[in-house]
């Protein structure tokens, strides 16, 4: 049926990808439950995507063919493996990491120039993305920049809808991951006691985690931790360099942090789209979807839902942020949560504490294009 229904949009054109926010702000007023035929159906309002997000009967995570662990798994095999992967975010884990995301953050922050224009994004938002996963996660130092090439070449395949690049990218990745992986059963006993070296031990069900199963999580965090942490840390310091005011109080308070970026994220969320598949049919905002449809839920649009957080556009302190969903909602909320929360506060902690004043340069920055947000180019003035 919906392969004859007309297109509301296309979410690919210049003006979509040009000024994200601007646009999703205007499907989610004008036609929140939206056909196209790039992407099926897309949500934009709030309600209608924490309804999807807690309802995984009907819309369900498993929209690939390829194995997504556990991102695209459903229950009843979604729940060991996400119960596997959960420790590795414990306190007790963000509490031994610390002190090493710290002395990153501490000597990037040191190499930034001072009284002049500095570029953020590649120089230090990304260095600070590739250096803190290569860290948790025991991988040497020099996959830094396969790694951040890796991310750009699995961007562009999304943005160009190109399996065979997909399917590039993804091999790409799992041979990095199968040759560190060698390397570790090689080395036995004398294996670095890391994050990579316990998932070769891990089990489900009584069986050990098989090499697609390791590389797959591996994929998963690494796909989140280099994209959505430096469009994150772009995104914060856009934002405090256009609000002095806010930038000063955190200056001096700097336990607001942590709410602070929670609402900024919020208006600006490092993280577009997520996808789920129908189940069965369903009925939205009186559009009728059938069952085995493609549907993209829209986070940056409903975290800037009028109904749910008034002047919305605006920062705002006192805000209820369980409302955000920032890290999504219900059984598939983010298990990384308490890792980017450590890294965003630790790295803004560090600039702040570290610097006297950031503020934005006369050269404006560069919106970044789906499927990232944030910025490709910012560049501002730090004394």
């Amino acid at each position: 049926m919906s392969s004859k229904t007309p297109s509301d949009w296309n979410p690919y054109s210049e003006e979509i990808l040009q000024d994200q926010m601007t646009a999703y702000d205007q499907m989610r007023t004008h036609c929140p439950v939206a056909y196209s035929e790039e992407n099926q159906w897309s949500l934009f309002g709030y309600d209608d995507i924490y309804n999807a997000l807690h309802d995984h009967k009907v819309f369900s995570n498993k929209i690939s063919k390829h194995l997504s662990v556990p991102n695209g798994m459903d229950p009843p095999q979604h729940t060991p493996y996400r119960e596997l992967i959960e420790p590795y975010f414990s306190s007790a884990a963000m509490a031994e990491f610390e002190p090493k995301c710290r002395r990153i953050a501490k000597a990037l922050v040191a190499t930034l120039p001072r009284h002049q224009n500095a570029e953020i994004i590649t120089t230090f938002a990304q260095n600070f993305a590739l250096q803190v996963q290569c860290t948790f996660l025991g991988w040497p130092f020099d996959m830094q920049e396969s790694l951040r090439q890796w991310s750009h070449k699995n961007q562009a395949a999304t943005l160009a809808q190109d399996r065979l690049k997909l399917t590039a990218v993804a091999d790409e990745f799992s041979c990095y991951i199968t040759t560190l992986l060698q390397q570790r059963r090689d080395a036995s006993d004398q294996a670095v006691n890391d994050v990579t070296t316990s998932l070769l031990h891990a089990k489900v069900a009584g069986k050990l985690l098989t090499d697609e199963e390791i590389v797959s999580i591996l994929r998963n965090w690494t796909a989140g931790e280099i994209g959505t942490i430096a469009a994150s840390i772009g995104i914060l310091i856009h934002f405090i360099a256009a609000h002095p005011e806010l930038q000063q109080e955190l200056r001096d308070q700097p336990e607001k942090l942590l709410e602070a970026i929670d609402e900024i994220l919020r208006i600006h969320g490092p993280l577009v789209v997520n996808r789920r598949r129908t189940t069965c049919p369903v009925t939205l905002g009186q559009r009728n979807i059938q069952a085995e449809e493609r549907v993209s839920l829209y986070w940056v649009s409903a975290n800037r839902d009028e109904k749910v957080f008034e002047d919305a556009q605006n920062f705002r302190w006192g805000r209820d942020q369980s409302k955000n969903l920032l890290y999504g909602a219900g059984i598939h909320v983010c298990p990384g949560l308490p890792l980017a929360c450590l890294e965003l506060q630790i790295v803004m902690e560090e600039l702040l504490a570290h610097t006297n004043h950031v503020k934005l340069s006369e050269v404006l920055p560069t919106n970044a294009i789906y499927p990232a947000s944030g910025f490709s180019s910012l560049i501002v003035w730090v004394e």
